[in-house]
């Protein structure tokens, strides 16, 4: 097994069994002694922890909310951007075909192996030992989460701000794609005339490259002063234009818990 002392280090966690931490780096694809079981036991932990951080966050939002901001933590796309921080790409076991196809930068591979990791660390540590890993993981998560948003998706998110001050809907447009059909990554522009705005983004999949793009338009409409009656002021005369960079891709929006 590959040293795995960095990754520890930052899961700010030292296993006493390294079997536990080597299973959950371990794809199916690899052998038969892989993460499932402990993915399936640490999605479990995983909600039970974050249900219970958001309950002590958030005591003015009732259940139906709670409910709904837990399941935009711990989708796919928020587990991915975990491993991305833990680097968790160069951990994985992975068999050959899937190291190939790019195995080591799916989302849901990703997304289930920090999964696994939780659930090792609870078999390793003992619920409390797992309670600190994911607080710690989720901790500048839960300092920027908006409760307004509600685990909403950046383009309903966009199209709600946009509607509000009554104006037209962005349009999305591929503008280029790029790879083999296995690996395809997509270029999409989204474009809001009436704010002269227009973003680009990458993503593995035409939809996750919109979500993508409709992020980097939220974030251009904050230098945009939007009277509620739909007129436009600008804080510069230039036109907002910004570029993503290709980001890990996230071909699936949230996963069923």
């Amino acid at each position: 097994m590959a040293n795995t002392t960095l990754l520890e280090a930052r899961l700010d966690y030292h296993f006493h069994d390294k079997a536990l931490l080597e299973q959950a780096l371990t794809h199916r694809s690899h052998g038969s002694l892989h993460n499932e079981r402990l993915e399936f036991l640490g999605d479990s932990v995983l909600n039970f922890v974050v249900a219970a951080l958001l309950f002590k966050k958030f005591s003015r939002i009732d259940e139906g909310d709670l409910s709904r901001l837990r399941a935009s933590l711990v989708k796919q796309s928020s587990l991915a951007d975990i491993a991305q921080r833990l680097d968790l790409s160069q951990h994985l076991r992975l068999g050959e075909g899937e190291l190939k196809s790019g195995g080591f930068r799916r989302p849901s591979i990703l997304a289930d192996a920090v999964e696994a990791i939780f659930g090792a660390v609870f078999l390793d540590g003992g619920f409390a030992g797992a309670e600190a890993v994911i607080a710690r993981l989720y901790a500048p998560v839960l300092e920027s989460v908006d409760p307004k948003s509600l685990g909403k998706d950046p383009k309903t998110l966009l199209q709600e701000l946009l509607q509000g001050r009554k104006l037209d809907l962005p349009q999305y447009t591929v503008v280029a794609t790029h790879g083999a059909a296995h690996n395809q990554m997509f270029e999409v522009e989204c474009a809001i005339p009436a704010l002269d705005i227009r973003v680009g983004a990458a993503g593995a999949s035409r939809r996750a490259a919109e979500q993508l793009a409709a992020t980097q338009a939220l974030a251009a409409i904050q230098d945009v002063a939007m009277p509620k009656n739909g007129s436009v002021r600008r804080k510069s005369k230039a036109s907002l234009q910004l570029s993503l960079p290709v980001a890990v891709p996230q071909d699936q929006e949230s996963k069923s818990k």
